[in-house]
């Protein structure tokens, strides 16, 4: 258990999490859990949701579990209802359903861009957009999942660098519009993690060695590196801090973000 946080640091939030099943933002829903947060999650493979949902309870955390496509605008707003309905209240939205392959772009099809950029863009404004008579009740906040890869130039990523230039927009400028009503809205953008399917599918095992050395940290992250930077943006001690995409990534985009 992470003992960096308080364990009631999040206690009385609803906190709906896409992509919470699994990966980096199942990690995030845990330790909301593990902070007082009531969890609803979100995602398109049921049994990812049902085995999610039951770590959670195990744990002594309450789950709430809703199948959902966030490209899909009518199945996320009747999955936001559902998660009011069943609360009464959202305070958290946490954007982290996305997707990435590698391709060159002069070999990428329209539909592998679209696709890319339907889940992981308009994926988090159908959410965000969804959210908004519960985050404007509850002067809630939303923590959209990020990267580094389009802060310079990332070969054979130009869908994903597109999509999640997309979602650092939204961030800025839903921050801007929604600030008024109490609404935060932030960003993380994580580096190269740990025990995650991007990296298992994204990095080639020969290349392990020379990214790590382009690492000024030299190590891979853990995803309770990005549960620390989640906890802190979610909790009362970020409450000025809205607009912000925050990097965690151990220094690398600032050597490159490209192996080159």
């Amino acid at each position: 258990m992470n003992k960096i946080f308080a364990d009631n640091i999040l206690q009385g939030k609803v906190a709906f999490v896409t992509g919470g099943a699994t990966g980096i933002t199942g990690g995030v829903a845990r330790a909301f859990a593990r902070a007082g947060a009531r969890l609803a999650i979100t995602s398109r493979k049921e049994d990812n949701l049902i085995a999610q949902k039951q770590f959670i309870e195990e744990a002594g955390g309450e789950c709430f579990a809703v199948a959902a496509d966030v490209r899909d605008y009518a199945a996320v707003e009747k999955a936001i209802a559902e998660t009011a309905a069943h609360y009464g209240r959202i305070d958290i939205v946490v954007n982290g359903a996305a997707g990435n392959f590698l391709c060159k772009a002069n070999e990428l099809s329209a539909n592998g861009f679209g696709t890319v950029v339907d889940i992981d863009t308009k994926g988090t404004f159908n959410v965000c957009r969804a959210a908004f008579d519960e985050l404007k009740k509850s002067r809630g906040q939303i923590l959209n999942i990020s990267a580094t890869l389009h802060y310079l130039a990332t070969p054979m990523q130009i869908h994903v660098s597109a999509a999640k230039a997309g979602v650092d927009a939204i961030t800025r400028n839903l921050s801007v519009e929604w600030g008024r009503y109490g609404i935060r809205v932030n960003g993380i953008a994580p580096g190269p993690i740990e025990d995650t399917e991007g990296m298992k599918r994204l990095l080639m095992p020969e290349l392990r060695d020379k990214l790590t050395k382009r690492i000024p940290l030299q190590r891979f992250g853990k995803i309770e590196d990005i549960e620390n930077a989640a906890l802190f943006l979610a909790s009362d001690a970020a409450a000025y801090i809205n607009g912000v995409t925050l990097v965690v990534d151990g220094g690398q985009w600032l050597l490159g973000t490209s192996l080159g």
